[in-house]
């Protein structure tokens, strides 16, 4: 059984400033970081170093051979990205005051130079069972998710960020939806969710998507598991923390590597909130994802 993860790879660029730049101003930064990016790769990174064979399909130019480089260390197989001569990277540009507050600026590039036949090309490399992990940070995928439900793969969806493209999509095809209580919120078009049990918001997605898996993650109230038949409520590993930017991918990676592997959805919810634990007690977003070594001999 295989893995593709079809999603982006982005170039962060983050600025440490006094303040946020104003109109008309020029200011200096105090320190310049260049990080690697995109829910995609942070997604495939946390599957391959919770050993699962991955593949990542994506578009990055010729700025980000580094990006392929950080994949391949991870033992992500990323012969299905395509290297762009004409475009760059998608990359952010994130400001970040003393406070620790950050306003980004996001610039598509390759992520949004993904064609039909790049995906046709992709597809036809896997089989019957084999599982695809999606995100809504590329184009395509309305089409992508067709192709995958063409060809029998199990469809994993992340619907972030959340906007009106993902309701463009056939979400009947879906068959684990992994989100948050915002986007929960979002995809039920349903507003003042946040008063709402997590099983309550959990039980409207099973309701909503009849056939599919919902994993919710609820911060620090942790997650729940809903199928229509089986509730699972997970609680958090309490931790030091530091940085949440790749808690969520983490947890995406992990959880889906558990299932993989065959563990019951108690184990694959456990091993992915210890994982997610220790990704927020570190900066950065993929140095900060653990080995599966590394979560299996953590004690909180």
């Amino acid at each position: 059984m295989k893995v593709l993860n079809f999603g982006s790879i982005n170039i962060d660029f983050v600025y440490s400033l006094d303040h946020f730049v104003q109109k008309g101003e020029t200011i200096s930064s105090d320190e310049l970081n260049i990080f690697s990016g995109g829910k995609g790769l942070n997604q495939s990174i946390a599957m391959g170093r919770a050993g699962i064979t991955t593949f990542h399909a994506g578009a990055i130019g010729p700025d980000g051979q580094f990006l392929l480089d950080l994949l391949d260390e991870a033992g992500i197989i990323t012969e299905t990205v395509k290297i762009l001569s004409n475009t760059r990277t998608g990359n952010a540009i994130i400001q970040k005051d003393k406070s620790g507050d950050n306003c980004i600026i996001l610039y598509d590039g390759a992520n949004q130079q993904i064609t039909k036949q790049q995906v046709d090309e992709t597809i036809s490399r896997f089989d019957e069972g084999d599982y695809i992990v999606l995100q809504n940070e590329i184009n395509e995928m309305a089409y992508i998710i067709k192709k995958a439900h063409d060809c029998g793969m199990v469809i994993v969806l992340n619907p972030s960020p959340m906007n009106k493209k993902i309701f463009e999509m056939p979400l009947q095809y879906v068959d684990y939806f992994i989100l948050n209580e915002i986007e929960a919120g979002q995809i039920l078009e349903c507003e003042n969710t946040s008063a709402l049990e997590g099983t309550t918001l959990a039980g409207m997605l099973v309701k909503k998507f009849p056939g599919a898996k919902i994993v919710l993650t609820l911060g620090s109230n942790g997650s729940v598991y809903a199928d229509g038949k089986t509730v699972h409520k997970q609680g958090i590993y309490k931790t030091e923390t530091v940085d949440t930017t790749a808690a969520g991918d983490t947890f995406t990676g992990y959880f889906i590597a558990g299932i993989i592997q065959g563990f019951t959805v108690e184990e694959a919810m456990d091993l992915a909130a210890k994982a997610a634990a220790i990704a927020v007690s570190k900066a950065g977003a993929a140095p900060s994802i653990p080995s599966l070594q590394t979560v299996q001999e953590k004690v909180f």
